[in-house]
């Protein structure tokens, strides 16, 4: 096999709040292990990519830009191999992450997806919210505002009028799961398969594992929960990923949030191997196609 040459593109900083040194290295981590196999990589920021500066046939992104996945699309419509394809990012924004894990029977929680004009509050009645998480719908979270935690309707309501103020035009609430937060990470088409009690590992974003707070070590089939995360994936067209989910008190698993290449932090020695092993795995796929 001839030498394999690829781009790897690292994440802008806007895109890794509190995670910029975190997402460098794991992709560091990765193009080293692709090195170690005989790979030329060459790494590039997501302003060297846009700007064209990118010409190697293998794309190996954490892109989050608008402009990036726009891009990352038109080189995968052009032949090039593109990982995590920018179809697939763009799918794990809220409202097609939404759309895309319940219509595809993905254990959910139950959600509404309004205009962020609408007058919200007989909605979340009729459909017994009360407790709920209201996301931007458009696009990744960027700021800690982007996803807001509310007790009522009447604070939903003004939530929402925030986000209109903001010029976020969707939004996607999701009624509020009691139970333990855990958060995972995978790499699809291998065993490789990571989960962890982020608020009992002091591990945060943005402080919304105090909501949960403290786990309660409920036992839940681990087997069937990287069933279903290995589904979200698949379906999603992301073969790098993470996120979060709720273990209810009877042991239920639903996915709360879904990410295109995360952080890794807590397993990124134990990961970057298996990014490594699926990116050749899909290279060798598409030269013998």
């Amino acid at each position: 096999m001839a030498e394999i040459k690829i781009a790897a593109i690292m994440r802008a900083g806007a895109y890794s709040p509190n995670h910029i040194g975190n997402d460098a290295a794991i992709l560091n981590a990765a193009a080293e292990h692709l090195r170690k196999r005989g790979c030329l990589v060459n790494i590039y920021s997501e302003e060297q990519f846009n700007n064209g500066g990118v010409e190697e046939d293998v794309i190996l992104n954490m892109c989050r830009e608008q402009k990036s996945i726009a891009n990352l699309q038109k080189a995968q419509d052009a032949g090039k191999i593109v990982i995590n394809s920018g179809f697939g990012i763009e799918n794990c924004t809220r409202e097609r992450m939404t759309r895309i894990l319940l219509g595809n029977g993905i254990p959910y929680p139950e959600s509404l997806i309004v205009n962020t004009d609408e007058a919200i509050k007989p909605m979340l009645k009729k459909s017994g919210f009360q407790s709920c998480w209201i996301k931007r719908g458009d696009f990744h979270a960027m700021h800690k505002e982007d996803v807001s935690f509310v007790r009522h309707p009447e604070e939903a309501q003004e939530v929402l009028q925030e986000y209109f103020l903001r010029g976020i035009k969707r939004a996607v609430i999701n009624v509020h799961l009691e139970g333990d937060l855990v958060k995972f990470y995978g790499v699809n088409g291998t065993p490789f398969f990571f989960w962890f009690y982020p608020f009992d590992a002091g591990h945060s974003k943005y402080g919304w594992e105090e909501v949960n707070g403290k786990s309660q070590g409920i036992k839940f089939d681990e087997k069937h929960f990287k069933n279903i995360c290995q589904q979200a994936a698949t379906e999603l067209d992301v073969e790098i990923y993470g996120g979060d989910c709720i273990v209810a008190p009877d042991g239920q698993i639903r996915i709360i949030d879904f990410n295109d290449w995360p952080s890794f932090a807590p397993c990124r020695n134990e990961a970057a191997p298996y990014i490594a092993k699926r990116v050749l795995s899909i290279v060798k796929s598409a030269q013998e196609k």
